[in-house]
């Protein structure tokens, strides 16, 4: 029955994809993030659903009498440089079969990321997006944190095998990322209802994260609960309420689940955290091999994993893989802290101030809950940057347009110029960016 039903979805969207190829973003994210098919046990589980719809998509956008534009930004041609860099390495791998087999999934997920700059392009389908994310994430922190509440924490909250949230390590950075995205939610929606929604499955995934026994994940669940303090409004309120649901889940938790997390403190005295270090020294080793190239993508196969994502691109991908990998985060923070700025006294944007502040919690997360998992080319950091990207470009346009109106009407003397140069010069970089 959920083979059909999974199939008849996506047959159903198809029509509508070839319509309007931005539906088609936000399906193949949802086999990307949900893995619907993985929750089958049929035909579905190894049917090619993505494939389907990224064929469906990219036949639409071929059609389309939509404009295609890239914002070629700062991030843009950074993570452009960082894929290129990818397929150089790739030529130089230690495991050829396993590096092209990986490239293959690696060069898809970064197609779709270009392909949301192009096509999500209002604050509408931005928003649909987010909640595309917050749905397909968000089914399993309701669903992990139920499951650790009915069986006392004695058991682990999992992923769906043969995907990027199969360990414990992976769901729980991914549902650490997506809570911020919820709490997005709930500080824009009007309905209460939705918003009162929102809280139960924030207070779930919650229960999930520490559901996975994860250390790692911990760690990124202590420090998205310290940065949404400090990043979102209302602060009084997230705050009684993040360190109450903090404290239930924990005190929930049994002994052995204490006594995990306890060895984040003497971690020189637990096999696995010093397998990891030692797992750190052999990236460093192979990068230090070729400090240039490194050993090309799945040089861990057959190998200890990395379980790091710093340590997985430096393996792969050598020392200017690792510079280009940071570079994009920093650029992108920078960006998420702009659009901060920009629209603070500007109730209009009021929305776009507070998804970048979330978005910079998701990252957060990422970083943290990122140094303990190999998932580098996890879709949801790069649908990050993409997010941030789209709205500095709404910012800034929207800005501009004020700006001019204002001085239109002799409120704002002297500025118009300025203003004409900031939207001449978006005009510029989507005319570079056509098709």
């Amino acid at each position: 029955m959920r083979d059909l039903f999974v199939t008849f979805v996506v047959i159903a969207t198809l029509p509508i994809i070839l319509a309007k190829p931005h539906i088609g973003i936000y399906v193949w994210s949802w086999l990307g993030y949900m893995n619907p098919h993985r929750l089958t046990w049929g035909f579905a589980y190894d049917f090619p659903f993505a494939e389907v719809v990224a064929i469906t998509t990219i036949l639409a956008i071929i059609l389309t009498k939509e404009q295609k534009r890239i914002p070629w930004m700062r991030e843009t041609v950074v993570l452009l440089m960082f894929v290129a860099w990818m397929f150089f390495t790739t030529f130089f791998a230690d495991i050829p079969d396993a590096a092209w087999e990986k490239w293959d999934r690696v060069w898809k997920v970064q197609l779709f990321i270009f392909l949301t700059m192009m096509f999500i392009t209002d604050p509408q389908r931005l928003r649909v997006l987010v909640w595309v994310i917050v749905v397909s994430l968000g089914f399993y922190g309701v669903k992990g944190g139920i499951f650790t509440i009915n069986t006392g924490g004695s058991y682990l909250v999992l992923g769906p095998e043969r995907s990027f949230l199969q360990t414990r390590g992976e769901i729980g950075t991914a549902l650490n990322m997506v809570l911020p995205l919820m709490r997005y939610l709930q500080l824009t929606t009007d309905n209460k209802w939705v918003r009162y929604g929102l809280a139960i499955a924030m207070f779930l995934t919650v229960f999930a994260v520490v559901g996975t026994h994860s250390r790692g994940a911990f760690l990124g669940l202590v420090a998205v609960l310290l940065f949404l303090f400090v990043k979102s409004r209302k602060k009084v309120v997230l705050l009684a309420a993040g360190l109450l649901t903090a404290y239930m889940a924990v005190v929930f938790m049994p002994a052995e689940w204490a006594e995990r997390m306890h060895t984040i403190q003497t971690y020189e005295e637990d096999a696995s955290a010093m397998g990891r270090i030692e797992a750190w020294e052999d990236a460093v080793r192979v990068a230090n091999a070729s400090p240039l190239v490194g050993g090309g993508l799945e040089i861990t196969a057959g190998r200890r994993a990395t379980h790091s994502i710093y340590f997985q691109v430096l393996a792969e991908h050598g020392y200017v893989g690792l510079g280009f990998f940071l570079l994009l985060g920093i650029l992108t923070w920078h960006s998420a802290t702009w659009v901060r700025k920009r629209t603070k006294n500007h109730a209009e944007l009021k929305w776009a101030g507070d998804l970048a502040a979330m978005l910079q919690v998701s990252i957060v997360a990422y970083a943290v809950g990122g140094a303990f998992i190999s998932q580098a080319y996890f879709d949801f950091i790069y649908h990050i940057v993409a997010m941030i990207v789209i709205m500095r470009v709404m910012v800034a346009k929207k800005l501009a347009e004020t700006e001019i109106e204002a001085t239109s009407q002799g409120n704002s003397p002297g500025k118009a110029p300025r203003a004409r140069r900031t939207l001449n010069g978006l005009g510029r970089r989507a005319n570079r960016t056509r098709g």
